[in-house]
């Protein structure tokens, strides 16, 4: 029998990251995966980042998280989404040579002191005295631990489909846990059965790219992460449409489909459908857009974005035959749906701790979520925060109104989400507090406090938003009046006519100035580069409206500060509807902020509720 500070159960993206940020705390930590090979495989869409994902990577790489890193190093082609919008919500996203981000992490994990790697399938979860102690290994090896961390992505129960075929399986050509879940389920866990898919896999040589539209990546591509200097484009990515007909094929043969015959029980995303299920929900689309995306640079793999499928593999050759420029495409990989088991939500507290079994901490897909970037978020959270009650110290609990992995904890951990979960910037209440660009300000003090940031990077990084800052107050302290020479200078510079006292704040705030332009030629911008300068504008033109979120964000705080009791009876609240008080009482909120959420509360109800908080003792 072996003993570590912190067990950690799979090796995927919330594993790794787990890992990495429990060792780098202190921690001895056992790593389990079936295989490692498939440390932080991408068995998906080789891409990181994306609308509200990429804004969970940038805080993840401020608090010295590794997928931000990795993905900087595997891109292939970088673009930032949502550029019609405020800069609040742009979404950077990196379409990844897979297998070097796999490589990239993986030698991560592999050299880190203090981590230990070890290939085995668990099959059972060790409780003594009511704390997870550790787990039992298939053939009977027990691994103590302090602390427990689960974050086995789809293989707990995991079944592939394929038209008519299932088979177990976590992923393609891997197989699934067996009796994890078992166990779990006989510690009092309530599981549930989600459901994920993926598309085919097309062989580059073989598909006609003269048919298709070029996507190209940004003139000048940001990198996701401070380790990193620049990044540059090395590929492109295609976009094509599937016909008409091809809804005919898919309408033909939907009783093939498991998804749609009743052979797959799990619920799947909302928002990634397969093309069966959008044929279905969307008959009035003739066309359905699919994007060609490459999985490596060297590699002949093409990832078809927008034909997820569990059809049968001719239906599949049949569809993806029908869509322009893949006419003659040859299959590497058919599509397939993996259903698998998730921990039901409610049992797992903010801190990623189960509330039932102390010692037992959650994270990733086995919470309910669907994406690379939300199981990094939260496998990160954990692994500071199995860390840290270790050492007897308070957890990392980001607030909603702080960050993007506040709103993801908050809203995995906190709600009855019957679905998988994926970030949006719709689902962030305080976006234009939260955007890419101040991760780092909000973050990275954490990062340092907890050891996961190098001092000297810290001290390098607040250097630029001291003077992001100076900057922004020189541009709103100093007056231009409307001279001879300051109107000459102004008309030059920014094209306009100076008649009045102003600013160059002011000035670069006018919709008919091009304000990054101008912004190059005024001395008190000078010494930023030109990331820092577009900041200091953006924030410029927004600061009104970051103003009042600023407001909002305070009062939010504030409320947040004031408990409700778990035993209170909501029924009996007087003057509280009876729509009110099941709605509270079903979802339990924990603050008043927490209740202004609740679906139906009004604000009649939140003063009533306040007022009898207040007269029990909790602070105003």
């Amino acid at each position: 029998m072996s003993r570590a500070d912190v067990v950690i159960v799979g090796a995927g993206h919330a594993g790794c990251e787990a890992a990495a940020a429990a060792a780098r705390m202190g921690a001895a930590v056992t790593l389990v995966t079936l295989d490692r090979r498939t440390i932080a495989q991408m068995p998906c869409n080789p891409a990181i980042g994306g609308i509200g994902k990429g804004h969970l990577v940038a805080e993840i790489d401020a608090l010295g998280g590794l997928q931000g890193w990795a993905a900087d190093r595997a891109g292939i082609q970088f673009k930032t989404l949502n550029r019609s919008r405020g800069p609040a919500v742009w979404g950077p996203r990196a379409q990844c040579d897979k297998a070097v981000y796999q490589r990239s992490i993986r030698r991560v994990v592999e050299r880190l002191r203090g981590v230990t790697l070890v290939e085995a399938e668990v099959s059972g979860l060790m409780i003594e005295a009511g704390r997870a102690s550790g787990v039992i290994l298939q053939g009977g090896e027990r691994l103590e631990a302090g602390a427990v961390i689960l974050t086995t992505g789809t293989f707990l129960g995991g079944l592939l489909h394929t038209g008519e075929e299932q088979r177990p399986g976590g992923r393609h050509g891997e197989r699934a846990s067996t009796t994890l879940g078992k166990s779990l389920a006989g510690a009092g866990l309530e599981l549930r059965r989600f459901k994920t898919g993926t598309p085919p896999r097309l062989d580059r040589s073989s598909i006609d790219f003269d048919q298709l539209e070029v996507q190209n990546g940004d003139l000048r591509p940001r990198p996701f992460s401070w380790r990193t200097r620049a990044v540059r484009n090395r590929g492109v990515c295609w976009v094509t449409r599937t016909p008409p007909d091809v809804q005919t094929i898919i309408n033909d043969n939907l009783h093939r489909s498991p998804l749609l015959s009743g052979a797959i029980a799990g619920i799947g995303p909302r928002y990634c459908p397969s093309i069966e299920d959008k044929v279905v929900r969307f008959p009035h689309h003739q066309q359905h857009t699919v994007f060609l995306e490459p999985e490596g640079i060297d590699s002949n793999s093409i990832y078809v974005n927008g034909l997820s499928t569990s059809l049968p593999q001719d239906v599949q050759e049949a569809v993806v035959h029908r869509v322009p420029g893949l006419e003659r495409a040859e299959f590497l990989r058919y599509g397939y749906a993996v259903e698998y088991d998730v921990v039901a939500p409610l049992q797992v507290g903010a801190n990623l701790e189960c509330s039932s079994i102390p010692g037992l901490f959650l994270a990733g897909q086995l919470l309910g979520t669907s994406g690379y970037e939300e199981a990094a978020g939260l496998g990160l959270l954990a692994g500071i925060n199995a860390a840290a009650a270790l050492r007897d110290e308070a957890p990392l609990i980001p607030g909603r109104e702080e960050a993007y992995l506040g709103v993801l904890v908050d809203d995995v951990c906190g709600r009855d989400h019957r679905e998988p979960y994926r970030m949006f910037t719709s689902r962030a209440e305080h976006r234009l507090l939260l955007g890419v660009d101040t991760a780092r300000e909000r973050m990275m003090e954490d990062g340092r406090r907890l050891g996961l940031v190098r001092e000297t990077a810290f001290h390098v990084e607040r250097t630029r938003w001291r003077r992001r800052r100076a900057a922004a107050a020189a541009l709103e302290g100093a007056r231009l009046t409307p001279t001879v020479a300051t109107r000459a200078e102004v008309f030059e510079k920014a094209g306009i006519e100076l008649s009045a006292p102003t600013t160059w704040a002011t000035i670069l705030r006018r919709q008919d100035v091009d304000a990054e332009r101008v912004a190059a030629t005024l001395s008190d911008l000078s010494g930023l580069d030109a990331e820092d300068r577009r900041i200091v504008i953006g924030r410029l033109r927004y600061d009104g409206y970051l103003a009042r979120q600023e407001r909002e964000r305070e009062r939010l705080h504030r409320l947040r500060h004031v408990e409700i009791p778990p035993d209170l009876n909501t029924s009996a609240i007087p003057g509280l509807s009876r729509e009110v008080a099941e709605a509270l009482g079903r979802e339990r909120p924990r603050t008043l902020a927490d209740a202004e959420r609740v679906p139906g509360m009004t604000p009649a109800a939140m003063a009533l509720l306040a007022g009898l908080l207040a007269r029990r003792g909790g602070r105003r």
